[in-house]
């Protein structure tokens, strides 16, 4: 993987656990904690693609604190009707309900409490449910 998405996170422990839970996402490899045991900087996998996040200075503020979306990441899925219900069961806030698109793509958006914009789809038949 060429380029590695890294997101901050002011909770990442309860980042895991949401895109663990609502998105299918695993820990991944070591986690660096703080004097305090607050979680500074750790990643997650999803197949074999590789998410970092970290905990940046106190002067940070999310996009949920900023109103307003910084970025968005597009992630293919294989079953994209069976994911999205995933993340609708977990609690997952859904910015676009799935569906196909013109240019041929099956997706859906969501966002992680923290305000981070996440889009899951595919090409074509294999995103639609069988």
């Amino acid at each position: 993987m060429a380029i590695i998405p890294y997101l901050y996170y002011s909770d990442v422990a309860s980042a895991q656990k949401f895109l663990g839970r609502a998105f299918g996402f695993q820990k991944h490899g070591p986690t660096n904690k703080d004097a305090h045991g607050k979680i500074k900087h750790s990643a997650m996998k999803f197949g074999k693609d590789l998410v970092m996040m970290g905990c940046p200075s106190a002067a940070y503020k999310n996009p949920r604190e900023l109103g307003q979306p910084t970025q968005c990441l597009f992630i293919n899925v294989a079953k994209v009707d069976e994911h999205f219900e995933r993340a609708k069961k977990a609690g997952a806030k859904i910015i676009q309900e799935v569906g196909d698109t013109p240019f041929g793509q099956r997706r859906y958006g969501a966002e992680d409490p923290e305000g981070h914009q996440w889009f899951f789809g595919s090409q074509g038949k294999r995103g639609k449910r069988a």
